[in-house]
């Protein structure tokens, strides 16, 4: 035989002997043709492959039922990256709730669904200042019709067709310069 057997090897890494035959199963562990293990590789490769979290868990370190452990985990060096992720991830689930929070508060509006009311309200709009001057030109000659009458004292007629055109005109120039206006929610 020439490496440790699973309980040697369960001894020589203070874990179990379940433990060392489930890192076993998952391919943690480094075999030799005779099915012994290499203590160093295993090693090496669990400490590559696991959680520096459930590692210190493990040993009775912090989140654990002993002791804290003084220092980080021993490794190939990953454990402050995987702290680093670990906080990333933390930081990005706390925003992820706070998003959650402000929406349901009525503070955060779906983007597609606001630019879709603000499309709706602009058209709306639009459409409104077409049909005015339709709307207004008969109204509009008579009433100057009828102060130019009296100004003047001489009877003057307005044709309804000339000034809604005119109407319409400059209210296009007017649409046509608020088009150019552009809503942006970033």
């Amino acid at each position: 035989m020439k490496g440790l057997s699973e309980r040697a090897y369960a001894a020589h890494a203070g874990l179990s002997r379940g433990a060392v035959q489930k890192a076993r199963k998952t391919g943690r562990l480094v075999l030799f043709a005779d099915g012994s293990i290499d203590a160093a590789a295993s090693d090496a490769r669990r400490g590559g492959m696991t959680d520096p979290d459930q590692q210190r868990r493990a040993r009775g370190g912090i989140g654990g039922s002993g002791s804290a452990e003084a220092g980080p985990v021993s490794g190939p060096g990953d454990s402050a990256s995987y702290l680093k992720a670990r906080t990333a991830l933390t930081v990005y689930q706390a925003q992820e709730r706070q998003l959650a929070i402000q929406r349901k508060k009525g503070a955060l509006v779906d983007r597609a669904r606001a630019e879709t009311l603000v499309f709706r309200l602009a058209r709306q709009e639009r459409d409104v200042w077409t049909s005015w001057p339709t709307r207004v030109a008969a109204l509009m000659a008579a009433q100057l019709s009828a102060d130019m009458e009296s100004a003047s004292g001489t009877p003057v007629t307005i044709e309804t067709a000339i000034l809604q055109r005119v109407l319409e005109t400059h209210v296009r120039e007017q649409l046509d310069a608020m088009a150019d206006l552009r809503v942006s929610l970033e």
